[in-house]
């Protein structure tokens, strides 16, 4: 029966401040970026990745990465969330490390051709620098978390074989991952694929220690959601606002809204530990800066109510 088993709680990793941020086409300065990671924490989001220690090179808006990181660790920020960045090379490593960040995390597509346009390696070129990466982290104690990209579909190459996928995660695991997180990179994916694929890893891996990192390109997020507590999975990935994309990946729009998927697992009676209201609010107050509305549906049926709350708090 569907939904036969339903969990109380689901933990959720908020990646607005770097997958979502990172596709923008306004850079959001420092000092909006640390009091969207404030405004998000208050909101009641326990996860958070807050930047990715990448070459500006590559990804112009988070070229602040370490201000960002810092600030994580330093009031008001320091210990309101597990604060997160991806890196993706030792270098990354260090300078995450130094800031003083709670987990870092990497990343690898399943797709060949993905790898090669997004980090200008094979997937076993990859997995040697991430081994490094991987053992720097398991002597220094720090957690890491493990991406799959493009695990429903590749922009180059079309269909993923799901071998490909469980291939990926495995390898993943080996290196001591604590989590891997399933990314539908394009938002291709549809309920009956995601229960095909999340039986396939369940196969191999533990499923409590699997995520799933889903964009709304085709607005099938939230139903792969819904398909996937019925075969286990607890942990999400989510965007506030439905930020995002992916610059190695055309057309693919952002990560299923948090409003959206807390609005939905709160119907349910599953808790997230976020309060909807404030964490639509935090996306209110960015889309000035990003001179665009949330793409969140939630946000946008509450838009016209909490405009006029945050209006009479400035006047009061």
């Amino acid at each position: 029966m569907l939904f036969a088993s339903l969990p109380d709680r689901v933990r959720l990793m908020e990646v607005g401040p770097r997958d979502g941020l990172q596709n923008e086409k306004v850079i959001v300065d420092t000092r909006a970026k640390i009091a969207f990671l404030n405004d998000l924490a208050d909101a009641g989001c326990r996860r958070i990745e807050a930047t990715a220690f990448v070459n500006p090179r590559w990804i112009p808006p988070l070229a602040d990465h370490a201000e960002v990181a810092h600030a994580t660790q330093q009031a008001p920020l320091k210990g309101k969330a597990t604060w997160a960045a991806l890196t993706p090379n030792v270098k990354g490593y260090e300078g995450a490390r130094a800031a003083g960040l709670d987990e870092v995390a990497v990343f690898l597509a399943a797709s060949e051709s993905h790898n090669q346009k997004n980090i200008n390696a094979s997937t076993a070129e990859a997995l040697a620098r991430y081994a490094e990466v991987a053992a720097r982290a398991v002597a220094d104690a720090v957690p890491f978390r493990g991406y799959v990209s493009c695990a429903m579909g590749c922009p180059y190459e079309g269909k993923v074989a799901v071998k490909a996928v469980v291939d990926v995660a495995v390898k993943l695991f080996e290196l001591g991952c604590y989590e891997v997180s399933i990314g539908d990179t394009i938002g291709v994916g549809n309920p009956r694929q995601t229960v095909e694929l999340v039986r396939a890893l369940k196969s191999s891996v533990d499923v409590s220690r699997l995520a799933l990192h889903l964009h709304d390109t085709r607005g099938a997020a939230l139903a792969n959601i819904a398909v996937s507590l019925d075969e286990g999975v607890r942990s999400f990935d989510s965007s506030a606002g439905g930020l995002g994309g992916c610059p190695y990946a055309p057309g693919a729009s952002g990560n299923v809204a948090t409003e959206d998927l807390v609005n939905m697992l709160d119907g349910m009676g599953i808790q997230t530990g976020v309060d909807l209201r404030k964490l639509a609010r935090a996306s209110l107050r960015l889309e000035g800066l990003l001179r665009r509305p949330p793409a969140s549906k939630v946000v946008a049926a509450l838009r016209s109510e909490l405009l006029a709350e945050m209006a009479a708090e400035v006047r009061a």
